[in-house]
């Protein structure tokens, strides 16, 4: 059996460190043969979902409470260093700190976490997070503001949902890249920024709860990362990472007999360390959390299908949705970093990609992947900086 926390080992390879340039693509049964998938300390969950999985996303795009931020609110002025984005190897990426990022911003990236935003919900019977954080709803209070940051915000669709949700709240959403809708509620704001930059909020504009969601492989830095999350709560505000482990397994000998989804999750973990911004991080966002000092950090694990093999019919259902995504992430997380690290070029990238969708398409295989919601208490007061 393969663990849902194994991966190569943080040792195995130093960040920055160069791997070995590919000349022609090596075959799938002997690629990453001294790569191992170490375990982790965690023990395995089982694959179970404990809730109801039913959601409902649905949203009126007339809503009298729906702005454009298309003059402006939107914070910055869209310039050529913006939208002037990057074409490679087939796929758009973002201009603001060209290179720093390497998942697309096309059409389809979008597509593919407006698809994820849903499995999250499933997740969690619906709902948006699981920290234990309590919104002020029209007509309770004082009616000061709550504030929330949402890290990393993609197409807006969760920082959407959440201001449409909670009218009293204020939403503000970052990013690299200003895919959002221009037309999004009069409490939600998005803002062009790099949150690995010195965060410029002053004192009176902390925040009430802070969200990122599929930010791992964004960070260099996760310790000063997690001390200006910190920083700037509120104290006995919360923090929440929904994050995914970019590691496929199996419990049974499926991993082993998909030699595509092998290489392919062992030469992303290589290519992203040596780009210096690991994707392979979600399992040590928890004792992150403790060692910046949040209390009350609590973890849960999530193991998922990649396809519809589950007896169980949520699993089933959830199966079909993550099989569908997984297609579409390994076509987006492979091009940048196969090219530019292993010097793979985009026949041998597109060859990989087809072999890993085949396995994952396969009625032979029963796969797994992993999701996690992390959520903690920022105790205050603010940590120094280091």
């Amino acid at each position: 059996m393969s663990d849902p926390a194994k991966s190569p080992e943080d040792s195995g390879a130093p960040a920055g460190a160069a791997t070995t340039a590919a000349t022609a693509h090596p075959a799938p049964e002997t690629a990453a043969a001294n790569t191992a998938s170490a375990a982790d300390e965690e023990t395995p969950i089982p694959l179970q979902v404990d809730h109801d999985l039913s959601s409902d996303d649905d949203r009126s795009d007339t809503d009298s409470a729906y702005i454009s931020l298309g003059g402006s609110s939107r914070t910055g002025s869209i310039t050529s260093s913006i939208t002037n984005y990057v074409y490679e190897n087939g796929r758009r990426y973002h201009a603001y700190r060209s290179g720093q990022y390497v998942l697309p911003n096309d059409e389809d990236e979008q597509e593919r976490m407006d698809l994820q935003h849903h499995i999250w919900r499933l997740l969690i019977q619906g709902a948006l997070y699981t920290a234990p954080i309590k919104i002020p709803e029209p007509g309770d209070g004082d009616g000061s503001e709550f504030r929330i940051l949402d890290l990393g915000c993609g197409t807006g669709i969760w920082a959407i949902d959440m201001a449409d949700e909670h009218p009293r709240a204020s939403v503000f959403g970052v990013d690299l890249s200003p895919i959002q809708p221009d037309w999004v509620p009069g409490n939600c704001r998005f803002h062009v920024d790099d949150y690995e930059d010195d965060w410029t909020y002053r004192d009176d504009e902390k925040f009430d709860y802070i969200h990122g969601r599929a930010i791992s492989g964004t960070v260099n830095d996760w310790a000063r990362f997690y001390r200006q999350v910190r920083n700037h709560l509120k104290p006995g505000a919360y923090c929440e990472m929904q994050e995914y482990d970019a590691w496929i397994f199996s419990d049974d000998d499926s991993f082993d007999r998909a030699p595509w989804t092998k290489e392919w999750v062992e030469k992303l973990d290589e290519a992203s360390l040596a780009f210096g911004k690991r994707i392979n991080v979600a399992r040590h966002h928890k004792q992150w959390m403790i060692d910046a000092g949040f209390e009350d950090v609590q973890e849960r694990v999530v193991r998922i299908p990649i396809g519809p093999w589950a007896k169980d019919p949520a699993l089933k259902e959830l199966g079909r949705f993550e099989q569908l995504h997984m297609q579409m992430s390994v076509a987006s997380h492979t091009p940048a970093l196969f090219t530019r690290v292993h010097n793979f070029s985009e026949m041998q990238v597109q060859l990989l990609i087809e072999g890993v969708k085949r396995e994952f398409r396969s009625k032979d295989l029963r796969l797994i992947t992993v999701y996690r919601f992390v959520s903690g208490r920022s105790p205050g007061p603010p940590l120094p900086a280091e």
